[in-house]
């Protein structure tokens, strides 16, 4: 299907979006929706003939655990809902933990990379498939940004996608400034990249705007498109000819004008890329040549198929245990503070884990934007301090309830005012009182039992 050009639509900027000349289509993200009603907004942008597509970023698809049937369930709603040709997720995990390592689950409230490992691209291929049953629509995945690479990968980036295709004949989502943020903070050559992936398999494109800072750089969705960024997007317009292309923007919005700005350099980009007439790449898919390490067992060998496999064996419990194992090793160093796993950079999953707590810090601060507003100046360093070794036990509502408890069990804040306010808040979000001194007491004997 072809899409055209698009923008994410937030609501923060929803009249903006509407009032954008030249806009194909439109991305929202799923879990923001509810499942019974949509914004006027979009029901506005559906009336004139935009498409929307539902943009999913809590599947964890990528995890070792199989999908969870009723986030799928939610999904397959929101498509319909939307009328939308696709719905599309992340090759990630977000949680680790529980019943496959016996230990407490773990949010990590934001896209974590998959060992590029047989055994993860096993445990994902079938969690893929399953994703696939469910829902009603075709279904395309993300390469996602990275700060962090796991030791002993047995496969390139594009190389795992390659394999992940021709396994499920699932589409692809194709992020340029992920694979910018990859270069610059891993070292992977987007060109080689482009080269070993399957580009006939594109859904569409993302592009969005970074920050670098002390050498490592940061997807922030927040920033203007950079050159760099758009040579990628050129690179792989020498290759292929997209269906969509979509400009994300998530944070600091800027007014309507710079929006198009950057909405023209992408389509002038697309542009001065474009092949020649009649090549290759201007009429169709590009033959590729990609070496794949063999996998310990054999891997399928027929070409790309647009149907999902219904024959592959199911993974071996043994193959989805190591991979929670890892994981859970891995987010448990990046959010509760445990040692790093080895073969990983302690310097590197520092970044990581301080980053990991600046956005629950900014996302609480979204959906519950009282906290700062009591709180004042105080909000972020108190929310840092609560985020070492508290790790997020459900979504960012329960993280504000938690937070807030926490603020006030320690006796704070220091303003009673302030108190007093953020006591009310407390009380009327979860329906009963703040914990006297006896579940203190137990609750701290309980920390240290654990942290034993």
């Amino acid at each position: 299907m072809e899409l055209g050009i698009g923008i994410g639509w937030r609501p923060e900027i929803a009249h903006e979006v509407e009032a954008l000349a030249g806009i194909d289509w439109v991305e929202a993200v799923a879990e923001n929706l509810c499942a019974d009603h949509l914004p006027d907004s979009l029901v506005r942008l559906r009336e004139r003939g935009v498409t929307v597509v539902p943009h999913g970023v809590a599947l964890g698809l990528g995890g070792a655990d199989r999908p969870d049937p009723g986030r799928l369930a939610a999904l397959a709603a929101r498509a319909e809902l939307l009328g939308a040709p696709l719905v599309t997720e992340h090759i990630a995990f977000v949680r680790a933990g529980g019943p496959l390592t016996a230990s407490p689950g773990l949010e990590a409230g934001h896209l974590l990379p998959v060992p590029r490992t047989w055994d993860a691209l096993d445990v994902l291929c079938e969690n893929v498939r399953i994703a696939q049953d469910s829902l009603p629509v075709p279904l395309a995945l993300e390469n996602i940004a990275a700060l962090i690479t796991w030791p002993d990968e047995e496969l390139t980036e594009g190389q795992f996608l390659a394999e992940l295709v021709e396994r499920t004949g699932v589409r692809l989502l194709i992020d340029v400034a992920n694979l910018h943020t990859n270069h610059v903070n891993l070292g992977q050559d987007p060109a080689k990249a482009l080269d070993e992936l399957p580009v006939e398999a594109i859904a569409y494109v993302h592009v969005a705007g970074g920050v670098e800072k002390n050498g490592v750089w940061h997807d922030t969705h927040a920033h203007p498109v950079t050159a760099p960024v758009l040579e990628v997007l050129a690179e792989l317009r020498s290759r292929v000819d997209p269906p969509g292309v979509l400009l994300e923007r998530d944070d600091a919005f800027p007014p309507a004008r710079e929006l198009a700005g950057e909405l023209d350099a992408i389509r002038a980009t697309l542009r001065k890329a474009a092949p020649p007439a009649g090549s290759q790449a201007a009429v169709g898919s590009p033959a590729r040549t990609v070496t794949v390490p063999a996998a310990p067992a054999a891997p399928v060998s027929e070409p790309p198929n647009p149907a999902p496999s219904v024959s592959a064996p199911p993974v071996s419990d043994a193959a989805r245990d190591r991979t929670a194992v890892a994981q859970t090793a891995l987010l448990s160093a990046l959010v509760a503070g445990t040692p790093a796993p080895a073969g990983f950079d302690p310097a590197r999953l520092r970044v990581q884990s301080r980053s990991l707590a600046a956005k629950r810090a900014d996302v609480v601060a979204k959906v519950a934007p009282e906290l700062p507003e009591i709180l004042g100046d105080g909000y972020r360093a108190a929310f840092l301090a609560y985020a070492q070794g508290r790790p997020m036990s459900g979504g960012y509502r329960r993280d504000a309830l938690d937070f807030s408890e926490h603020v006030l069990i320690a006796g704070g804040p220091a303003d009673p005012v302030a108190r007093r306010e953020l006591t009310y808040w407390w009380r009327d979000r979860s329906g009963s009182r703040p914990p006297g001194r006896a579940t203190r007491l137990i609750r701290a004997a309980r920390a240290a039992l654990v942290g034993r």
